[in-house]
């Protein structure tokens, strides 16, 4: 090989990494997109992942969690059962002395078992012989196979029970929207009397709330925040007076808490609403002093303090079930007067 072969061998081996190095600076805008989109595609699969990973822990806390829940409701339910089977043993055993001790007769075990169940079902026993003649009558079977009288009675209450459908379903047969009206505001002493009453303020409250599930339902916009919280506001003061209707069918209203309901519902009714409001402020407020400023200096009492806690407030805020449910009732009155205006604007709550 001559030399000026072997230069130029050289000279071409030293030019190979300069047009290689000079190749790899610039790259087309094609192979730089890929590259992005790939660098992205990856960067979103790792995001996904971190995010499926996150999901699985929390579902898997939620379910440790509600399994650890179901767990102490078990043991609650078990320990109460037996709270109530020592309790019961104890006062069965006691009724056992009793009656041991008065040399009255021992009571049989079946006809004790019967006697708590229909105490526990709150319901009347009704002798046998008389409970299956008015099966007889509803054309039902008198006895079915293996069934006791604590089971004839729960078939013969279930039949007998109506049920009216509304957004609260009570077992309270309510009245037309003419019966509604309640005339006088005093508490009926008559227990058929009083019982029909309640039918009255049931078939009133059951109007209201159905008129404000139709309103609700006919509006537009319902995505909106105010239709949604209109719609809370419903739900939760349908929900809070269950325990109402619950007292209406078992007749425990208390008279102090009834009299304030039917002035409030017969003002309602009569669209004087400000008169209603009045009614709902004395029921929940009262006229009891309220105490303002100092009360007891050092030892010494204020003179008449006693007085600032034995008021008629404590009776209906003490209490959360009786407080909700009055708090629903004033609901009711706000959504009554947009329904039913009154002709005179001075009676419009503000």
């Amino acid at each position: 090989m001559d030399f000026a072969s072997l230069m130029s061998k050289e000279i071409a081996k030293a030019k190979a990494p300069a047009a290689e190095e000079k190749s790899k600076k610039y790259i087309r805008r094609s192979e730089a997109e890929a590259q992005r989109e790939a660098a992205y595609l990856a960067e979103q699969k790792a995001l996904e992942e971190k995010r499926a990973l996150k999901a699985a822990e929390k579902r898997k806390r939620e379910e440790d969690a509600a399994e650890e829940a179901l767990i102490q409701t078990e043991k609650r339910r078990k320990l109460e059962e037996e709270t109530r089977r020592r309790r019961e043993a104890a006062a069965a055993e006691e009724e056992r002395q009793r009656r041991k001790r008065l040399g009255l007769p021992e009571v049989r075990k079946e006809d004790s078992a019967e006697a708590t169940d229909a105490a526990e079902d709150g319901t009347e026993d009704i002798p046998d012989e008389e409970l299956l003649a008015k099966l007889r009558e509803l054309g039902e079977p008198a006895t079915l196979f293996g069934e006791t009288h604590k089971g004839r009675l729960r078939r013969y209450r279930k039949l007998t029970t109506v049920v009216s459908r509304g957004p609260i379903p009570t077992t309270l047969q309510l009245v037309d929207e003419k019966d509604m009206r309640i005339a006088d505001a005093n508490i009926p002493a008559d227990k058929e009397e009083r019982r029909y009453l309640f039918r009255q303020l049931a078939s009133y409250f059951t109007m209201v709330l159905r008129e404000w599930q139709a309103a609700l339902a006919r509006e537009e916009r319902r995505d909106t925040f105010e239709s949604k919280a209109a719609l809370s506001a419903m739900t939760q003061s349908r929900d809070n007076m269950v325990p109402l209707f619950r007292r209406f069918e078992k007749n425990e209203l208390e008279d102090d808490v009834l009299k304030p309901v039917v002035e409030i519902v017969q003002a309602a009714q009569e669209r004087r609403y400000v008169d209603a409001n009045d009614g709902y402020l004395r029921l929940s407020i009262g006229k009891a002093a309220w105490p303002i400023g100092v009360t007891m200096v050092g030892i010494h009492e204020r003179s008449a303090r006693e007085k600032l806690h034995n008021g008629e407030r404590g009776h209906v805020m003490g209490d959360e079930v009786t407080r909700k449910f009055l708090q629903s009732i004033k609901r009711c009155l706000t959504f009554a007067q947009v329904r039913w205006p009154p002709e005179d604007v001075r009676q419009l709550m503000g």
